[in-house]
C-alpha cells in the first residue's frame, strides 16, 4: 500500500485526545496485523519474537489537537476550550464539525474588523471564542453536550510530486511510519520482539505512553514524531526541509547508543538525516517512555512538517519512506 493512502486512511479518522478510536481502529487495520486495545485506549500491535532478550516499543501518539465543548449559551452559541495545542491563530472564521449526536457543521465566530476598535490584529483567546451552528438553543442542546469534540474541517490532498497535505499529520505521519515498517517486516524472521503502540492523549501529556509502554516492559523504544520544516519564520537550525530526510534526535533523555546507530546505518544506506537536538525534554512522548519502570533505552525519530498544528500541515512522503526503512534496519539488527 502506498504511504499516500495509509495517510488518507488515517488523517480521515478524526479522533482528538482522549477521543482516538477511529484512528486507532484505522491503523490496526493498516498494519495488517491482530491488535489490542488497553484501559487508557492505546492501540497495541506484535510481530517478531514474543520470547526473544530484547524487546522493542515502536510508539507514535494518534490524537490530533482540536477543540472541546465547554458550555451552551441562551443563544445557541457554543463555548469551547482547546484540546490539546490548538492555535488559536488560526481558528477565527474557521468551519468545523462538532461531534455531537450527529456531527454537525459550525462556524468559529470572528469579530468584523471594522468593530474592532483599532485592534484588528489581536487574537482573542479561544475560551473567548464561540461556535454557530446557525441552530436555535434548543436544538443545539438536543444535539451538543459539553465535552463533545470541535475539529477544524480539512480534507487529506495529494501535492505535487511526493507532498502531503492535511491536518493531524502530528503524528498521524509517525502512525504511517510504523505502519510501513511493519509491512517491510512482517515477513521477515527477526531477533527480538516488537511491540507498536498507537498511543492516546499525547497533545495533553503523553498519558497513552505512560501507561502503555508501562504494561508492555520493552528493553529499548523509538519513538516517531514530527518536527519541524522549512518555513518562512522558522530557523535552519531547529528544521530541516522537506524531502531531505530523518531528523534522529539527540537529547539528555535519549539513549546515546541508540541515536548513534541510528545515524550509522543512515549512512551505510545513503539515508539523508540530520541532528535534532535538544537540550531539555523531547516535547514527545520519548520523554515519558525512557522513564518508564527503571528506564527504557529510548530513540526518537522525527520527520519535518510544515505548518504545525494548523488544519493544512504538509509532509513529503519520501520523508517519511526513510524513517520507515532507517526503522526497519535498526531492528534487523537488534539481538
Amino acid at each position: 500500500m502506498k504511504l499516500t493512502d495509509i495517510l488518507t486512511q488515517l488523517c480521515k479518522s478524526r479522533g482528538t485526545s482522549g477521543d482516538e478510536d477511529a484512528p486507532i481502529k484505522a491503523a490496526i487495520e493498516l498494519s495488517g496485523l491482530p491488535g489490542r486495545r488497553d484501559t487508557l485506549g492505546n492501540g497495541i500491535v506484535f510481530l517478531g519474537d514474543p520470547h526473544a532478550k530484547e524487546q522493542v516499543l515502536l510508539d507514535a501518539h494518534m490524537d490530533q489537537v482540536g477543540l472541546i465543548v465547554t458550555g451552551i449559551d441562551e443563544e445557541g452559541f457554543l463555548h469551547i476550550d482547546r484540546c490539546g495545542g490548538a492555535d488559536r491563530r488560526v481558528l477565527p472564521g474557521c468551519p468545523v464539525t462538532v461531534f455531537g449526536k450527529e456531527p454537525l457543521f459550525g462556524v468559529i465566530g470572528n469579530l468584523p474588523p471594522h468593530l474592532s476598535d483599532g485592534k484588528s490584529d489581536a487574537v482573542p483567546a479561544i475560551t473567548k471564542m464561540t461556535v454557530d451552528l446557525g441552530l436555535p438553543s434548543e436544538n443545539v442542546k438536543s444535539l451538543v453536550t459539553p465535552g463533545d469534540r470541535v475539529i477544524p474541517q480539512y480534507q487529506p490532498q495529494k501535492l505535487l510530486k511526493s507532498r502531503f497535505a492535511s491536518a493531524a499529520l502530528d503524528n498521524r505521519a509517525g502512525a504511517a511510519i510504523l505502519i510501513r515498517c511493519i509491512h517491510l517486516l512482517k515477513e521477515e524472521t527477526l531477533s527480538c520482539g516488537i511491540s507498536v503502540l498507537f498511543s492516546t492523549r499525547e497533545e495533553i501529556g503523553g498519558q497513552g505512553a505512560v501507561t502503555g509502554a508501562f504494561g508492555l516492559s520493552p528493553t529499548r523504544a523509538i519513538c516517531v514524531d514530527v518536527s519541524f520544516g522549512d518555513q518562512p519564520g522558522v530557523r535552519e537550525e531547529v528544521s530541516l526541509p522537506l524531502g531531505k530526510g530523518v531528523m534522529i534526535g539527540v537529547a539528555p533523555v535519549l539513549d546515546r547508543s541508540m541515536y548513534q546507530e541510528l545515524a550509522s546505518l543512515a549512512e551505510k544506506r545513503n539515508i539523508p538525516y540530520k541532528w535534532d537536538v535538544m537540550g531539555g525534554d523531547t516535547g514527545t512522548n520519548s520523554d515519558a517512555i525512557a522513564t518508564t519502570q527503571s528506564g527504557v533505552h529510548t530513540a526518537l525519530l522525527s520527520v519535518p512538517l510544515r505548518y504545525m498544528h494548523t488544519a493544512c500541515e504538509v509532509v513529503d512522503t519520501d520523508d517519511l519512506e526513510n524513517a520507515a526503512q532507517l526503522m526497519a534496519a535498526y531492528l534487523r539488527e537488534v539481538k
